[in-house]
């Protein structure tokens, strides 16, 4: 895959990673059009694959609404097309699970699709051209085109829930992505603080044995702290869903009490015609 590179962004200041939990769009699922999110570059002085900037905003998590206009199944993958509205489409990548002969096709004879954080099931059978479908993932990037790669998809109810999602999506474009994140001289020393003192807690040993030591202590506290970021977004999600499930039952109960006032009045004219 190739890397969308950083332009035009020199006047503005780019934080050390460390200062990325400091940012409001980095660990969060931020509503974008896919526009913008085909806008999203890398930097060369992030190594970390997955985080992507608008401006000087840190990217890891997306989160778009719009009409699937097409499907391509191929070997690996399943690639779905997503007209927002927003004057481009993007291409949204599903990862299939690795084939086994018992494992590769549902009972249905389609492939599984899986989520590549949680490896779980994603079941987008429902998900044909002209459906409208809220998706969350991650930025890739192939051939110098950025795509997502599917970590979540849900249904849109109605059009009420749309316009929601643009609305919100149009007030983070102006309100947070469109504002360069600034952050003060002395938050900067702090989070370096922290960082600093996480790296010397424990180090011990002299000469090339201390570095190699530091260097294994470096990598697995990464490797710890990219466990505890999966955990986190795994809460999240199982609170969104608690979320979703409470508003499906709003939706029931008021269906249920519009259809019970639809039919007294039509018993009411039945009978005031009787």
């Amino acid at each position: 895959m190739g890397m969308a590179t950083a332009q035009n962004h020199d006047a503005l200041e780019f934080y050390p990673a460390y200062c990325f939990k400091a940012s409001p769009t980095h660990f969060t699922w931020v509503k974008m059009a896919a526009v913008d999110v085909l806008r999203l570059k890398r930097r060369p002085e992030f190594p970390d694959p997955k985080t992507y900037f608008h401006k000087n905003h840190p990217i890891q998590y997306i989160s778009l609404l719009g009409l699937i206009t097409s499907r391509t199944d191929l070997p690996t993958v399943t690639i779905l097309t997503l007209d927002d509205s927003s004057g481009a489409t993007l291409d949204v990548v599903v990862q299939k699970a690795i084939s086994t002969p018992s494992t590769s096709m549902l009972s249905t004879g389609m492939h599984t699709h899986i989520s590549p954080t949680t490896a779980l099931p994603l079941d987008i059978s429902p998900y044909t051209p002209g459906t409208l479908a809220h998706l969350k993932g991650t930025v890739t990037t192939f051939r110098g085109v950025n795509q997502l790669q599917l970590e979540r998809i849900f249904p849109v109810r109605d059009t009420n829930a749309e316009m929601r999602f643009v609305d919100q999506r149009s007030r983070c474009l102006v309100e947070v992505l469109d504002v360069p994140w600034r952050l003060g001289r002395e938050e900067v020393e702090r989070l370096r603080g922290e960082v600093e003192a996480e790296v010397e807690g424990g180090d011990g040993g002299v000469g090339v044995d201390e570095e190699e030591e530091r260097g294994r202590r470096r990598k697995r506290r990464r490797e710890e702290r990219e466990e505890r970021d999966r955990r986190r977004i795994w809460k999240m999600w199982e609170r969104e869903e608690r979320g979703r499930e409470r508003e499906a039952e709003v939706c029931r109960v008021e269906g249920r009490r519009d259809m019970s006032v639809i039919e007294g009045r039509k018993m009411k004219r039945v009978d005031g015609g009787g």
